[in-house]
């Protein structure tokens, strides 16, 4: 089968050709993978783009980039090799011929000083680039300050992916954007950055950004970066989202508020105690789901069974079809599958993945970190339940899409999409759930942005 680009693709396919370095924001399921390497087939005809180095998190960049080469016929004759597993794994990994090269994010310091001098590739993608929001001139991660050393100076194209270029805000750009114009456009420092475009929070942690900071930044970035969203192109399925507040026992309440007061509560026969601002958070987080730790070694008190409860409905109103359930805590887990017996964790074996799809596991439990890039789900089934709420808004989102309407339609898989967010009334959980739309707020501004303004070019 050959890759036939729809029109959005189209439009990725020309940002690529005509930005040596660039961002493509675009939804997931949208096809950036094939998109990017067509305009890198369509470049090699003029210039030279190969061998090219695509940096992705582990499970896509063993088998996603790879799988999209195998699927078109037009990308077939490409050869891909992943430079994962160990140290003489890699090793031989790159001493293959191929055009396009595959490692994730966390092995880019020990490739960097293996390669030294002799850097073979020309073109850098960076698939969700979102990892690289931590670089700083003289700190951040490990892996964005080794791939800052070879970005400006070694590399010729560098290209951008995501579906969430600010999951947690403005603030994320600053690294990201960094790796394509070394600072010209929103500082050079990401201490110019912060003091250009943010204040300090009125809660006291962290920043947030000043009121004419979005619409400046948007302006400053709109020549690099482009927003393709499939809903645009495609008739999907709707997506239905439903919030179930459950309100805590009046035993559970006391403790809850013990903690959230005072920092500190008796949980059955334990003294638990908060240190701080953060670790009295997560404990309240722990004792809205129903259950907090007592201990450093990981030992819990369950404190009630509300959620579980909720969980139970959710389940029994789908009437025996499958769902997908995200929990935060470990605890939470546990739990789960002690009420539930048909439950399975998903775990690394990829036979757990093809029973979901086969609609042979009644309920999966994941955690939005380890049920993100790379994996299809839509086919087992097109309901989530939030068990437990955490901060990350791109973690959520990676979830949700693994059954999304996107992935459903291009399964060819016509039927809605069901989220429930199950949220103890009157705790963090609703804090969580109003900081999470915001941040999400932010990113849709600007990403709808960007969308115009490559409309409008």
């Amino acid at each position: 089968m050959k890759f036939a680009p729809r029109d959005y693709q189209r439009a990725i396919i020309r940002h690529i050709i005509g930005n040596k370095r660039c961002a493509v924001w675009a939804s997931m399921g949208s096809g950036k993978s094939a998109s990017t390497l067509t305009a890198l087939e369509e470049l090699h005809l003029i210039e030279g783009v190969y061998p090219a180095l695509v940096i992705a998190p582990l499970r896509v960049a063993t088998s996603v980039w790879s799988g999209e080469v195998s699927k078109w016929e037009t990308l077939r004759h490409l050869r891909v090799s992943p430079i994962v597993g160990s140290a003489l794994e890699r090793s031989h990994a790159l001493q293959q011929n191929a055009e396009i090269y595959t490692i994730n994010y966390e092995n880019l310091p020990w490739m960097v000083e293996h390669v030294g001098d002799d850097w073979p590739f020309h073109t850098v993608i960076a698939d969700e680039s979102t990892k690289l929001k931590s670089y700083r001139l003289r700190q951040g991660t490990l892996r964005a300050k080794a791939l800052a050393s070879v970005a400006h100076t070694k590399v010729d194209r560098f290209i951008e992916l995501t579906g969430t270029p600010a999951p947690n805000g403005l603030a994320d750009l600053w690294g990201q954007m960094h790796f394509l114009d070394q600072g010209s456009r929103l500082g050079r420092t990401h201490t110019a950055f912060t003091d250009r475009w943010f204040r300090p929070s009125y809660d006291g942690y962290g920043i947030e950004p000043l009121a004419h900071a979005q619409q400046e930044i948007q302006n400053k970035l709109r020549d690099i970066c482009i927003t393709v969203t499939a809903a645009d192109y495609m008739d999907l399925p709707p997506l239905i989202e439903n919030t179930l507040l459950v309100d805590l026992p009046p035993a559970a309440r006391q403790i809850y508020r013990a903690m959230e007061k005072e920092m500190f509560a008796q949980i059955g026969a334990h003294d638990v105690e908060a240190f701080n601002a953060a670790a009295k958070t997560n404990k309240c987080l722990q004792l809205a789901n129903g259950a907090a730790y007592v201990d450093d070694a990981g030992a819990f008190e369950e404190v009630h069974q509300a959620k579980l409860d909720a969980l139970e409905d959710i389940i029994e109103e789908a009437a025996g079809a499958p769902v997908l359930v995200a929990y935060q805590f470990r605890s939470d887990l546990v739990r789960i599958l002690k009420r539930f017996k048909t439950a399975c964790a998903l775990d690394k074996n990829p036979q757990t993945i093809c029973d979901w799809n086969a609609r042979k596991i009644p309920i999966l439990v994941a955690h939005p970190a380890s049920a993100g890039h790379g994996l299809n789900l839509q086919v087992g089934g097109n309901i989530l339940a939030f068990f437990s709420s955490g901060w990350n808004l791109e973690h959520d989102m990676q979830i949700l899409e693994r059954i999304g309407p996107t992935r459903q339609f291009q399964s060819g898989l016509n039927r809605e999409v069901y989220v429930h967010r199950i949220v103890a009334r009157n705790t963090v959980d609703e804090l969580v759930a109003e900081r999470r739309a915001g941040k999400q707020s932010v990113q849709q501004i600007l990403l709808d942005y960007m969308k115009r303004s490559t409309s409008n070019a």
